[in-house]
């Protein structure tokens, strides 16, 4: 729901508030009943609440990362908010490049974690949405194949990677090995450079020494902080 979740942003982004966006119909469907059940679904997903930490820290982090970068923070708060994509993490990373995420995988992989819980035609349903959630980000292509490839992440999204695991209490040489991070695909060294470069922006404070690892957010929390009073 990758794009109707940007119509929102961007009409949040001209000082309107959320729930004019979801009253004036920005995500354009056609129905009364589509608007309102596509609406509960992206609250579901996504918070929609700049009282809420999380939120709010994706409402800032979205103003300040390049817009290729958007459809990658959207999966990680999509993460936050949905276990049964969060349990298909490691399934899409454990897979090389070049090869096949199917249906099927991520069918046996929520019958795994879950028996019996969900009939035949839902777990359909929800792997072919968990599917849909990583095409959007750019960890898959393909309408039928579905390949695992990797996109460019960039300076920008790993700093909100941090963050999210930041304030899930995590802290140190841990928030390396959130499920934040590990769904980015990133191989340490090339998430240490990442990390560098947004510290050189003020993006987080960082220091690696000894084999410890600090890793602070004062201008983004005071910020979103500030932000929050303000509205």
């Amino acid at each position: 729901m990758f794009s109707e979740l940007g119509r929102i942003m961007s009409y949040v982004a001209n000082r309107n508030s959320l729930e004019n966006a979801f009253n004036d119909n920005v995500i354009g469907k056609l129905s009364k009943s589509n608007q309102e059940k596509t609406n509960r679904y992206l609250k579901q997903l996504y918070g929609f609440d700049l009282g809420e930490p999380f939120f709010a820290s994706f409402t800032w982090f979205w103003k300040r990362v390049p817009e290729n970068e958007h459809a990658v923070i959207t999966l990680l708060l999509a993460i936050k908010n949905d276990f049964l994509l969060a349990e298909s993490i490691d399934v899409v990373m454990n897979m090389p490049i070049g090869g096949k995420v199917t249906i099927e995988i991520l069918e046996n992989n929520i019958q795994k974690q879950h028996p019996n819980r969900y009939s035949t035609v839902t777990l359909h349903s929800v792997a072919r949405n968990i599917v849909s959630s990583w095409k959007q980000a750019g960890f898959i292509l393909g309408k039928v194949k579905n390949i695992r490839t990797q996109p460019n992440i960039g300076f920008g999204t790993v700093p909100f990677a941090l963050l999210l695991g930041y304030l899930c209490g995590m802290r140190g040489d841990f928030l390396l090995s959130s499920k934040y991070i590990r769904a980015l695909g990133l191989t340490e060294s090339r998430l240490r450079d990442l990390i560098s470069e947004a510290a050189k922006r003020d993006l987080l404070q960082y220091q690696y020494s000894g084999h410890v690892t600090t890793i602070l957010f004062p201008k983004p929390l005071k910020e979103i902080r500030e932000n929050g009073k303000q509205d």
